[in-house]
């Protein structure tokens, strides 16, 4: 139990220095200005918004009756910015804001002279959906950077977030607030209580804080801002207008408890006589979340044995590339805030890429993930889906006005997998216990026109005991540091230069180090590699240090804006225990811009041109990709959109084709993208989808095509289907390696390829169906077909070639062996979806219940028979997954 008491330790001591820092910071930053108020200046011409203190309750029904919403303090200039920039709102709005000393309110009259053409659809909590909406930003902080957003549709759906580098958006935040929304006569009208419990700001005699309001008119497509970012400028936040008039309240303090209970039914497809599950399981199980403000600007979450049973399903994925598939992160007590751990991409409003494998150098998936150990062979096995979580916690916030903070510890358990063969039952750990930890903090300077950013993180495993027989497969300790930051070259902020420098270290046992090395983000194993530093593989070695660095250019005001970008990682560079890479040893460039335009005309609302010329290369002085491209966006004036792209690439040097071994070369290339979709507000929304590459010298191509609709038949339901095909012809596809006296060119080790003919067809199908703003349904499906035949065998000639010989791979043994390789073919079969009722029966407290379904089937042929197909994966043993989950809302 090393590793818990340690990291409960290291939460205390960081949770009263984190304390201790805000204490300090806010006794600095409350220090009494000339003019009565805290914050910086923020040099906004737009008049106050004015708050009074609330005189009697408020009930929040929807219904502005009560006297506070009668008096003259409301905000009305509103202007335009979609579609005619700083033109005059089609209809009237009025917001007064008010306050206790518990919460602050927020009534809106907006008006409207065709109250039956308002959009009214009402769908679950933060589901997006075409519908009138009004909301509100706040920058209590007064940092002119960050801070929230609170909206609600004339439906009565609630939505928040959190906003950051001077607008960037975060969906992920759920707050405990309550709204209400009416439509009568004259239009709508809407009732908000957010108490000061979900929000952090320095305490102070009086406040000012920055506000700003947004409504959303459907029907016309119509956005009406308070004050507006305009459409050829870069900051949002920076922008809004003053609050003041709250006095003498205080942030909140208070404790927030939601314990959870489940209770879960599996019925799952096994043996008969299997002796670990008979086909059915029932699992009890509990736990709790907690938040808690630090001080008054810091926010603690803490979770113990968390449950996400309620989040959808992955989709199924058919992957022959040697790049781990990539995952969105859907876990509640994760995604919350996790823009606070972003690195590397601040400053900037636009970080284009060009085939640079940009790092994520904080992946929490990577906590809680599916077993990573070896399961030795045995009769019947019993292995844990995924490895638990003992306990997690962050702290986020700011530790002074102009400093962000973030940290972030968990502990997952040792994991088990129990054995039996041969009437003999035995267990092996195949997870051993494990510490994960991120730190965050970034500095702002002179009105943010300077950044300084710090990242840490640290994965460390122990193998104490019958965890041992891990740790020639698993790494002991990964480290990694960095620092980004940014610099606007000029007042305006225009020109900002921005991005990041990182450096990792991976230590472990002789065995895993050798594999790290060889593994698909390092290949340095390549046998004709240079004998240098960044190549030089070190079999006895126990540990492996790497670093990247990675700037930008970006011109992000007025018609033309531009965006360049230089970097690297060395061939040692490794992030993947906390975070997610697809591969190091890479120098990548790219030179580009555009221009857009802005104003609405008969035809566009919006459209722009963009072009770049880009390269990669390898520390050994390749260049392994390279080209140029085009493309743009079109916004028409019926509300539809239309996005184009292309590319053209040249004969360049491939690195990665003989999974670590020697060069090979790639062909000419041409790649095209198009997307084209409807008026997303109709009751019928089309969209298409479609991607080609082709390299006609070796006649490979690949292309695919993702129709799609979306029904909504009524205000409260949504039917979303979107099928797929997809047709890959590869010239040379991967197969295998093995060590061959015979292939003398390659290094005595030959590599086989294949033609490859692979079809795939899938669909993803959702039903959304909200009975109240509070209770609600969502179902997904998603089926797939995929088949692969491979023919035309062949063996790579010589290296840094394109020169193949033929090959009798299937009917050739293994040298020194009479065993026969095994037929690639595949076909793979997969239905998997889930439902999830959720009622929040008051805020912040919920009931799940949830049905989750995965069929599947394999079949080791390339033949492609859809009917057959078919009918053999809706024939496919199910597995069968009920969990009801309720959690309870405590405020103390």
């Amino acid at each position: 139990m090393k590793l818990p008491l340690l990291t409960l330790a290291a939460m205390l001591v960081l949770g009263a220095a984190a304390h201790a820092a805000d204490s300090l910071a806010t006794r600095i930053a409350t220090t009494p200005p000339a003019n009565g108020v805290s914050g910086p200046s923020s040099g906004n011409t737009h008049p106050p918004v004015v708050a009074v203190r609330l005189a009697e309750p408020v009930s929040i029904d929807g219904h502005l009756n009560e006297l506070v919403w009668k008096n003259g303090n409301a905000a009305t200039e509103f202007k335009q910015r979609d579609p005619h920039e700083g033109g005059i709102p089609s209809q009237k709005t009025e917001v007064r804001l008010a306050y206790d000393d518990d919460a602050l309110y927020v009534g809106a009259r907006c008006y409207d002279t065709a109250p039956e053409s308002l959009l009214v659809r009402l769908t679950r909590r933060d589901v997006s959906i075409p519908a009138d909406r009004f909301s509100i930003y706040l920058d209590p902080y007064y940092d002119r950077r960050s801070g929230y957003y609170f909206l609600v549709n004339c439906a009565g759906t609630l939505f928040d977030g959190t906003l950051s580098n001077d607008g960037a958006e975060d969906a992920s935040w759920d707050g405990v607030w309550d709204a209400k929304a009416k439509v009568d006569d004259q239009g709508w009208t809407v009732e908000m209580r957010i108490p000061y419990s979900q929000l952090r700001f320095s305490k102070a005699d009086s406040y000012r804080w920055g506000v700003n309001f947004r409504r959303r008119i459907e029907r016309h497509t119509e956005e009406d801002f308070l004050v507006y970012q305009p459409k050829k400028e870069a900051g949002f936040v920076s922008r809004f207008p003053d609050l003041v008039g709250i006095e003498r309240v205080s942030p909140g303090r208070s404790l927030e408890l939601t314990p959870y209970f489940t209770q879960k039914a599996e019925y799952l497809s096994t043996a008969d006589d299997n002796p670990f599950n008979d086909g059915s399981r029932y699992v009890p199980d509990g736990g709790l979340d907690l938040r808690m403000g630090v001080g008054s600007r810091l926010t603690l979450n803490a979770t113990v044995n968390p449950d996400f049973g309620q989040v959808e399903v992955d989709p199924a994925v058919v992957n022959l590339s040697d790049v781990e598939t990539f995952f969105q992160e859907k876990r509640p007590f994760f995604v919350e805030g996790s823009s606070v751990f972003r690195f590397g991409n601040e400053g900037a409003n636009n970080y284009w890429g060009f085939n640079w494998p940009e790092p994520t150098f904080f992946y929490s998936r990577r906590i809680g993930r599916s077993i990573q150990g070896s399961v030795p062979d045995s009769e019947y096995t019993d292995v844990p889906v995924g490895t638990s979580i003992l306990g997690a916690g962050k702290l986020i916030g700011k530790i002074a006005p102009s400093w962000n903070f973030g940290t972030l510890s968990a502990v997952t358990a040792e994991e088990t997998a129990d054995l039996y063969g041969s009437g003999v039952s035995s267990e092996t750990v195949v997870e051993p216990l494990a510490y994960y930890g991120v730190l965050r903090t970034q500095k702002e300077f002179k009105n943010r026109q300077q950044g300084l950013g710090l990242m840490a993180s640290a994965a460390v495993r122990n193998f104490d005991g019958d965890a041992a027989r891990l740790e020639d497969e698993l790494n002991g300790q990964s480290f990694m540091t960095g620092l980004d930051g940014w610099f606007f070259l000029d007042k305006n902020q225009e020109w900002v230069i921005s991005g990041w420098s990182a450096l990792s270290h991976v230590t472990g046992s002789e065995d895993r180090i050798t594999a790290l090395q060889e593994n698909s983000q390092h290949y340095l194993q390549r046998p004709d590699a240079p004998d240098n530093d960044w190549y030089r593989r070190e079999p006895g070695a126990t540990s492996m240090t790497g670093y990247g660095t990675r700037l930008w250019l970006n011109k992000q005001k007025g018609n033309v804006f531009a965006n360049s970008a230089l970097g690297f990682m060395t061939p040692k560079f490794d992030v993947n225990d906390m975070g997610f890479m697809s591969r190091a040893d890479v120098v990548n460039g790219h030179a580009g811009g555009g221009y857009k335009w802005t104003d609405t005309n008969k035809v566009t609302k919006y459209q722009d041109v963009i072009g770049a010329v880009f390269g990669s290369g390898d520390f050994q002085g390749n260049v392994v990709w390279a080209g140029v491209w085009g493309g743009g966006f079109t916004e028409f004036a019926n509300n539809h959109s239309f996005e184009y792209k292309f590319a053209y690439n040249p004969g360049t040097t491939n690195n990665r084709r003989t999974r670590g071994g020697p060069l090979t070369l790639n062909k000419p290339g041409f790649e095209t993208y198009t997307y084209y979709d409807t008026d997303g507000k109709a009751k019928l929304f089309y969209f298409i989808e479609g991607y080609t590459y082709s390299q006609p010298e070796n006649q490979s191509y690949e292309w695919n095509v993702f129709p799609g609709v979306e029904w909504k038949p009524v205000s409260n339901v949504t039917l979303r289907v979107g099928p797929g095909f997809e047709r890959v012809i590869q010239d040379v596809q991967y197969v295998d390696q093995f060590d061959d006296a015979g292939a003398s060119g390659t290094y005595g080790r030959r590599y086989v390829f294949a033609e490859l003919d692979q079809r795939t067809l899938v669909a993803n199908i959702r039903l959304n169906w909200a009975f109240t703003p509070n209770i609600s349904l969502q179902t997904y499906i998603q089926p797939l077909i995929s088949e692969g035949n491979y023919y035309e065998f062949k063996s790579l000639s010589r290296p840094k070639s394109y020169d193949f010989a033929e090959y009798d791979y299937l009917g050739t043994p293994y040298p020194g062996s009479s065993d026969l390789p095994e037929n690639p073919d595949f076909n793979v079969k997969s239905l998997r979806g889930n439902a999830v009722f959720r009622w929040e029966y008051m805020p912040g407290s919920a009931l799940y219940l949830v049905w989750t379904q995965e069929r599947s089937d394999f079949e080791d042929t390339g033949v492609f028979n859809m009917n057959a197909n078919a009918t053999r994966m809706l024939e496919a043993d199910a597995d069968n997954v009920f969990l009801a989950k309720i959690t309870y809302y405590f405020d103390l």
